[in-house]
């Protein structure tokens, strides 16, 4: 926006999203002591916003309250406000949208929450126009009703706060028990039962490409030889990637789809699904070898070095789904424009092709996508002719907003992507994409020994959490698998005692969100439960158990275990949004191995790379004659010296 205001508190940090709202004619604070200290003093409640800088509905309400010099003169008057970046700050984001979800049984940014001067909440909800409109408040009159509220019913805005904050205790508070093996299979049936046969995924709409689901069905596919949770993966996979919600001109997967058939979808792209899908296109091509998965990896590679990643290795936060004020514009096309770009013979072809029509599908304009077409009358030099000459003109267009603050925990997640589509397909270029990512944090966000979330402009900020460290593990276990090179499991090692030191609950066990040294909270909280990405404990017990079957120390495992005891209530009520974690329990009951090599040659790394083998750890020792020897169930067979017979073992599944 403009800056016709004074610039208020926000003008100061690094966030993209709180510099959005740091010309607003609204009074913001960023969250601290200061805020809260204010708010005792002049005795004023507090609101809280909470979002991130690609958010569609944060701009909107931005402009239309934020912005608004009536309502920031109602906001100054009444309240201390506060914004939040959700993504450097997932701690008070999750406390206070599970508020939400409790008040309104609904959840979403931008996420307003109304508080007490000591951070209890008495009133919560999403968007707020300014308005009063389909049943909703807005703002012109929440706010003095809000207000007066507090004042003028201190008791019942105190009790509201006591016991919503009884119920967060409430729901960290786990209870164990006895979980049947039985609980993978109900999870794959809550999977089936959605599934939606026609175009893949789960449910109607609007439907999450969830790299979690689709995961987990190859997993059991692995652990139980069900073909219809393969054939459900795949199924979904190959519908995302001919959908519009995969950018066909210029790469990269969109957040979701706006309908069922993956046809519209929100523009935005997030770095997170880019770094999970490509673990769900790598796992499906090492089953299927299908050759439109492996095109669906390098194309995101591509577009995340050509459009994500700063100039010294490390990747942005995500881009907008708005250009110019207009959700999708940089994305969609209209039939003329690609006749006029292409001419008319390939441009018809083309159009033809990637379903542009006159009429279009979005608002008028086209959105490429291959759902119900076929790639027929041009080749596939002709097809890339054409991708390229229309990216070349869609770069001249007003790029989107680009969240450019480097997040640890996405960058790490993109890590063991990288590192296992490098092992898989053969392509050491991946493998240094994984090691420069790996150094960036290592040089900006590592200061005096200890992790930091998000770094922006030359400053790293706020000490890390579980999801930093727990990702950060998975990354050095995958780095390791794909070059053998020691250092990363020393270091794997390390991070493992930090996180047990700094985040492990030992009387009830699993890791709280936030380290031992962390600001209070209302509530300290821990979870199992997953969102887009996994849950740091989720992660945590798949990583801790590979760390064990690695290093042959069991006593990561009993960690590992400990994790899935600890929410066992949780897992047995909601197996279905806990599937991170359900990898662990097919892990115990799949079959599993230890593979040691001696001087693998290139032959024998590739057998071992290319099989889908997400239950099985090897150790990679480069100096000396080569030999093989595999273990399972604690006993090993006998080493083998042979290449040819090492060939044909590991080719067999």
């Amino acid at each position: 926006m403009s800056n016709t205001y004074k610039p208020n508190r926000l003008i100061h940090e690094t966030s993209p999203y709180l510099l959005q709202h740091a010309y607003n004619p609204v009074n913001w604070f960023p969250w601290g002591e200061e805020a809260f200290q204010r708010a005792k003093q002049e005795d004023k409640p507090v609101l809280v916003s909470i979002g991130y800088s690609t958010c569609h509905w944060c701009h909107v309400m931005a402009h239309e309250s934020f912005e608004d010099d009536e309502i920031a003169e109602l906001l100054n008057q009444h309240f201390i406000c506060i914004k939040v970046d959700r993504e450097e700050r997932p701690d008070i984001d999750s406390i206070y949208m599970n508020v939400c979800q409790m008040l309104t049984g609904s959840g979403g940014w931008p996420l307003n929450v109304f508080l007490t001067p000591d951070q209890k909440p008495y009133y919560a909800g999403t968007y707020f126009a300014k308005y009063n409109q389909y049943g909703r408040p807005g703002m012109k009159d929440m706010i003095p009703y809000l207000a007066k509220m507090y004042h003028q019913e201190r008791e019942r805005v105190v009790q509201i706060g006591e016991q919503l904050v009884e119920r967060l205790r409430e729901m960290s508070d786990q209870q164990k028990e006895t979980i049947s093996n039985k609980v993978t299979t109900r999870a794959f049936q809550t999977l089936q039962q959605n599934f939606d046969a026609i175009y893949g995924g789960f449910g109607t709409a609007p439907k999450f490409p969830t790299a979690g689901q689709i995961l987990y069905l190859l997993r059991y596919y692995k652990a139980t030889g069900t073909e219809d949770a393969l054939q459900m993966a795949i199924k979904t996979l190959e519908q995302i990637h001919k959908g519009g919600i995969y950018d066909h001109i210029g790469f990269g997967f969109a957040r979701y789809s706006t309908d069922q058939m993956w046809l519209v979808p929100h523009f935005e792209k997030m770095l997170y699904d880019q770094a999970l899908l490509l673990h769900c296109y790598t796992e499906a091509y090492q089953i299927t070898q299908k050759a439109s998965f492996k095109q669906a990896v390098f194309e995101t590679v591509t577009f995340l070095k050509r459009e994500m990643q700063h100039p010294k290795g490390g990747f942005y936060s995500a881009i907008d789904a708005d250009s110019e004020g207009i959700e999708g514009k940089y994305y969609t096309w209209t039939y003329d424009e690609i006749i006029d770009i292409l001419g008319k013979d390939k441009g018809t072809k083309y159009a033809e092709t990637y379903g542009i029509s006159e009429y279009g599908n979005f608002e008028g304009e086209s959105i490429p996508n291959l759902i119900e077409t076929e790639k027929g009358s041009l080749s596939r030099d002709e097809l890339e002719w054409c991708r390229e000459k229309l990216l070349d003109h869609r770069e001249k267009r007003v790029y989107p907003h680009i969240d450019d603050k480097i997040l640890t925990a996405w960058n790490a997640l993109l890590i063991s992507a990288f590192a296992k589509a490098g092992a898989v397909f053969a392509n050491e270029s991946f493998i240094d994409l994984a090691k420069r990512v790996d150094t960036f944090l290592q040089t900006y966000l590592m200061k005096n020994g200890h992790l930091y979330v998000s770094y922006r402009d030359g400053k790293a900020k706020q000490l890390a959490f579980i999801d930093d460290y727990a990702n950060y593990l998975w990354a050095l276990n995958e780095l390791y698998l794909a070059t053998g090179v020691d250092d990363y499991i020393v270091r794997a090692e390390k991070m493992a005692k930090e996180m047990l030191t700094q985040f492990h609950d030992q009387e009830k066990g699993g890791f709280f969100i936030t380290s031992h040294a962390a600001e209070r909270l209302i509530i300290r909280e821990k979870t199992a439960f997953d969102n887009a990405y996994p849950a740091g404990n989720s992660t945590l017990a798949m990583q801790f158990w590979r760390l064990g079957k690695i290093t042959e120390n069991d006593r990561y495992i009993k960690w590992a275990d400990e994790i899935v005891e600890a929410f066992s209530a949780d897992i047995d009520r909601y197996p279905s949004a806990t599937l991170w974690l359900l990898q662990l329990m097919l892990a115990h009951q799949a079959e599993n191995k230890e593979i040691h090599l001696v001087n693998p040659s290139e032959d024998v790394l590739q057998e071992l790379f290319i099989q889908y083998r997400p239950f099985d750890v090897w150790h990679i020792q480069k100096q000396g004659n080569f030999e093989m020897q595999i273990c399972q169930d604690y006993s090993c067979q006998l080493a083998i010296t042979d290449l040819t017979e090492a060939l044909r073992t590991l080719q067999f599944k």
